[in-house]
């Protein structure tokens, strides 16, 4: 299948997604756009196993992604929604130490793919978190927290906010995807199957992931593991559950790119 026909139907498929403020038809779209992202990437694995000509088949590469510039506050919980996206679409990450940028790791497609869901979500994210912070929700909790020496009461920091809500949402957006790239996979072994191809396909697959191991491990220069958003020590459960409630009704966006993301990175700033 050729990537930018894929792109193409998936850039169609989240344009409708913008028409809808239903968070059940949202729901449907994401799980929609995953499930053409991962059939395509299957048909690719399918086609490059199946080639003849060896020589020309195109192998993993690796890209370096930049999220935003140095010292932006909650940097990581973009990264972490990027790092789950990718983790959906056969992707593996390393993180640059600032967290200013990932190295993706994986098919070409497959890697546009995480780069246009990233461009759409990562401004939903924004927008979400910034209409939760304008409410005041946040400082109508009250959380503990020790101040010279002792515990004290007090409402919670938009920086906590922003921080917790937008983590939620990349986890609860990630948990989406993965769902979607589970089923999206079985329908196409049962698909196969009933052409009797069902083990090829489960052999190219796990082939593919085999190829993509070791071409990490003979690429990275990674020195760690990346561990994502570490908790803060202060629990803001409303804005938890608000980011959470928000990753359950993202939907994508057809013509957001990573430059409108990181303009949306660079707006959100904590209340």
């Amino acid at each position: 299948m050729d990537d930018d026909k894929t792109l193409s139907r998936l850039a169609a498929l989240l344009r409708q997604a913008e028409g809808t403020d239903n968070p059940h038809e949202a729901d449907a779209f994401l799980q929609a756009a995953q499930r053409l992202a991962t059939t395509a990437s299957i048909d690719l694995a399918l086609a490059r196993a199946h080639s003849d000509r060896r020589a020309a088949r195109t192998g993993p590469v690796q890209k370096r992604v930049e999220i935003g510039e140095r010292g932006t506050r909650g940097l990581r919980t973009y990264v972490e929604l990027f790092v789950a996206i990718a983790h959906a679409n056969d992707v593996t990450c390393d993180v640059a130490g600032d967290s200013t940028a990932v190295i993706c790791y994986g098919f070409a497609d497959d890697v546009a793919v995480c780069e246009s869901l990233y461009g759409s979500l990562a401004v939903q994210m924004v927008r979400a978190c910034e209409g939760y912070l304008a409410r005041g929700e946040h400082r109508a909790e009250l959380v503990w927290r020790r101040s010279r020496g002792r515990w004290v009461a007090g409402p919670v920091h938009g920086t906590t906010a922003r921080i917790t809500f937008q983590t939620a949402f990349a986890r609860r957006v990630g948990s989406r995807l993965s769902e979607a790239r589970t089923a999206a996979r079985a329908e196409a072994i049962a698909r196969d199957g009933a052409r009797d191809g069902a083990r090829g396909t489960e052999l190219v697959l796990r082939g593919k992931q085999v190829e993509l191991r070791e071409f990490y491990r003979a690429t990275t220069s990674a020195r760690g593991t990346w561990r994502g958003q570490q908790p803060s020590g202060v629990d803001a459960a409303s804005a938890r559950r608000a980011g959470d409630r928000a990753g359950r009704q993202a939907r994508l966006g057809g013509e957001r790119a990573i430059g409108d993301a990181r303009r949306a990175l660079e707006r959100g700033r904590a209340g």
